[in-house]
């Protein structure tokens, strides 16, 4: 009989259980705010390009990854359930690549995709909670351009991507710091499409389709309110 407390003292020592059973229990109406560091990684693949309305068939692009901050809320609908806003914006260059690799860098430009996610909190009594979530993405491209580096630049030159709406998924964990704080890791799989048209270019005009469809990767702090 004596060996049980012993065990729990070890265990207490290293950290791999606590006092306290429960440390952070989430409730209904919590709202959960986490501030976290993410590297937007595209897993790109490109469709179609046409010039001047004559299709070139498929080639390839490529998109840069970038590291930026990122807010998000969450409101606890209960203990398990919550509804998760994501919030940031990050800075993107597509690239020619294969045969395309030649026309170098096409498009910079600055991306905003607000993502609504409703999530699962797993072990809601636990210091160590995952959560999946899914819900839908919105991307808003803006500050487009052509950089003057380009093969394809030319004085006047013009690119639109279009917006897009996509599904959104994402798997991650909350890791008791106190009764309020906690550690944040988190991973995002957005879907996301669009079609780059550009003017004025030094072929004319074109049109590239391209599937972006990140994987984000974040880890941060929250606080429960």
């Amino acid at each position: 009989m004596k060996k049980i407390p012993l065990i729990s003292s070890v265990l207490l020592a290293a950290g791999l259980v606590s006092p306290v059973s429960t440390v952070m229990a989430y409730e209904a109406g919590d709202w959960l705010i986490r501030g976290r560091v993410i590297n937007v990684n595209p897993n790109d693949s490109s469709g179609t390009l046409s010039i001047n309305g004559v299709d070139q068939g498929t080639k390839g692009v490529k998109v840069d990854s970038d590291t930026v901050p990122e807010l998000d809320i969450t409101y606890m609908l209960n203990q398990n359930w919550g509804v998760e806003l994501i919030l940031g914006y990050s800075e993107h260059t597509v690239s020619g690549e294969k045969s395309w690799a030649v026309l170098g860098d096409v498009i910079d430009t600055k991306v905003l995709p607000p993502t609504l996610t409703l999530q699962y909190h797993f072990l809601p009594d636990s210091n160590i909670r995952p959560y999946i979530g899914a819900g839908v993405n919105y991307t808003y491209f803006f500050d487009e351009k052509v950089p003057s580096s380009s093969a394809i630049s030319s004085p006047g030159d013009k690119v639109k991507l279009d917006s897009s709406w996509g599904w959104a998924a994402q798997v991650g964990v909350d890791i008791a710091i106190n009764q309020d704080w906690f550690v944040n890791m988190d991973v995002k799989y957005l879907d996301i499409d669009t079609t780059a048209s550009f003017k004025n270019i030094a072929v004319g005009t074109a049109k590239i389709d391209a599937d972006i469809d990140p994987f984000v990767y974040g880890i941060g702090i929250g606080r429960r309110f």
